[in-house]
């Protein structure tokens, strides 16, 4: 990539193409994240496509120029060292069109829809391009070292024929293969900086994400081959040259967008001079016209008529007026088509499959396609709702067997999600004395004292802590002997049971009759609730 050079929008594409895979890669893989995935690599291969066609016809402009100008000797040194830049592009594209194919193939190869059917297979990536652990023989590494080849083949290119004094500086060709320790975000992490360019690049990935990673690669070697190719037509007055065709064209940053997000395109005159002023409009609306003659599409992306696999197909039609030669107008017109993807509500918590009546289900709801500008609110039937920190987390207290969460971003509807609810498991009563729980099988001597302990479901206790927190308040003593009540009925509180006058009246034979009348649960407000707990008697033998 140029040092200090102005993106094109197609670049601007390509890396916004690159933030959406890497938070993708983030998040757990569903069935609809793939294809995201896969919409992400078409969308990539596409733009390296455009890229590469665009580059062989600077070429042959270069070309055309050196001819007009007499083939001088300088010129035509510059067109050779257009041809070696192309002739090494050729052979790292083909390098990676193979590298793609086997690992496909590798993969179980595509199904009739078009679907990969290895998509979601992270160990053949692993195996393929990591290779064992420690041995580094995986084609990866294989592919590291064609990068670092390339790049070094292109900055000497540069270096060799584009003098610093150029329009627009020399190429600095930036390295492609990159370990973790030279990104900004990674080098401090102590999960990723260690980590050399394969594995951040493959481990633990689906086969379709490694697709779309190999895609950002290739695009990476695009922008080094378009750099070097547009300082070399300066280099012959390429800027000079007068185009005898013109044309429309449309680019947009993606022609898959969620509902919410923005749709972004630039639609523009192709080999536009500075003497043309177009004037542009669109039925998505106004069209913003920038000095070099580009005009700025942005419109919200509306949702609805989704098909089964949550796509809708969209379009807007555009016209580009300019003035020819003669004076007169002309009208040229675009139709662009998009598709609408209904965006995937992610829901993450500790038990997201049944959240706990009147309990403080916390959540983690995030809705991935809408990136940064994911303003969310949410609303729950029969249900408490409590918005939390950072963006996304919501807790929910939930009043009825089943609830529907809905979520929305600013004004925006996302969806609806139906979850049910589960009643909170009773606690498991235990009597202990002296640290040693009770035996009623067994009995034992009198004790002086009982601790009647409210153990919470371990599993409940694991999600929800906060509202797994019993205490026995009150307990009915009785001592028998026969049939009779030598002791009691009295009730005490809990739940330390003081025992000392019952003991006095105990001898052996006689049987401790312990009834628990009153359990307590506090939940994550540290409000208490009474727990309904039916029939509790523990009976204890005195020897």
């Amino acid at each position: 990539m140029a040092g200090g050079a102005k993106e094109t929008p197609r670049q601007r594409m390509i890396g916004m193409m690159y933030l959406v895979l890497t938070a993708l890669l983030a998040l757990q893989v569903s069935n609809v994240l793939l294809d995201k995935f896969q919409f992400i690599d078409e969308t990539l291969q596409n733009a390296v496509a455009i890229s590469r066609k665009s580059n062989k016809q600077l070429l042959e402009g270069i070309k055309s120029m050196v001819e007009k100008n007499g083939n001088k000797p300088a010129d035509v040194a510059v067109f050779k060292k257009g041809e070696e830049v192309l002739k090494v592009t050729d052979d790292m594209m083909g390098y990676f069109n193979t590298y793609r194919d086997n690992l496909i193939k590798a993969s179980g190869g595509v199904e009739e829809d078009g679907r990969y059917k290895g998509a979601k297979d992270q160990g053949i990536v692993e195996e393929m391009l990591i290779g064992p652990e420690g041995s580094k023989s995986g084609k990866g590494y294989e592919l590291e070292k064609k990068l670092n080849d390339f790049v070094a083949q292109m900055q000497k290119v540069a270096d060799s024929v584009i003098p610093d004094s150029a329009s627009g500086g020399k190429p600095k060709i930036e390295k492609i293969a990159k370990a973790a320790s030279e990104y900004p975000i990674f080098k401090n992490n102590d999960d990723q900086k260690t980590k050399d360019f394969v594995y951040l690049s493959y481990q633990g990935t689906p086969m379709v994400a490694a697709l779309a990673i190999t895609s950002q690669m290739q695009s990476e070697a695009l922008k080094a081959e378009t750099a070097i190719i547009e300082a070399l037509a300066k280099l012959v007055g390429i800027n000079d040259i007068k185009f005898d065709k013109i044309f429309a064209r449309v680019t947009a940053e993606s022609k898959v967008v969620a509902a919410g997000t923005k749709y972004k395109a630039s639609m523009f005159i192709a080999a536009t001079s500075s003497t043309i002023t177009p004037r542009m409009t669109s039925t998505a609306g106004g069209v913003k016209v920038n000095a070099d003659g580009v005009g700025e599409i942005e419109f919200t992306a509306q949702g609805g008529g989704y098909d089964k696999e949550g796509k809708a197909e969209k379009s807007w039609k555009g016209s580009i007026t300019i003035k020819t030669p003669s004076g007169r107008d002309t009208t040229f017109s675009v139709e662009e088509k998009y598709t609408v993807v209904k965006p995937v509500i992610d829901i993450q918590a500790a038990n997201v499959a049944s959240l706990y009546l009147r309990c403080g289900n916390e959540l983690n709801v995030q809705v991935p396609a809408l990136g940064q500008v994911y303003a969310p609110r949410f609303t729950c039937s029969d249900t408490e709702v409590i918005p939390g920190s950072p963006k996304g987390m919501v807790t929910l207290v939930p009043r009825a067997a089943k609830v529907t969460l809905t979520v929305y971003s600013g004004s925006d509807l996302i969806g609806t999600r139906e979850l049910k609810v589960s009643l909170v498991p009773k606690p498991e009563i235990k009597f202990k004395a002296g640290g040693k729980e009770l035996n009623s099988k067994v009995g034992g001597p009198m004790p002086r004292s009982v601790q009647c302990v409210a153990e919470a479901d371990e599993s409940f206790k694991k999600f929800l802590p906060k509202d797994a927190r019993y205490r026995v308040t009150e307990v009915e003593v009785m001592i028998g002997r026969g049939k009779k009540a030598i002791f009691g009925p009295t009730t005490m509180s809990g739940p330390e049971i003081n025992l000392n006058s019952a003991a006095a009246n105990a001898q052996a034979g006689d049987r401790l009759i312990l009834d628990v009348k009153k359990v307590e649960r506090m939940n994550f407000k540290n409000e208490r609730e009474a727990v309904s707990m039916g029939s509790m008697i523990f009976t204890y033998p005195i020897n």
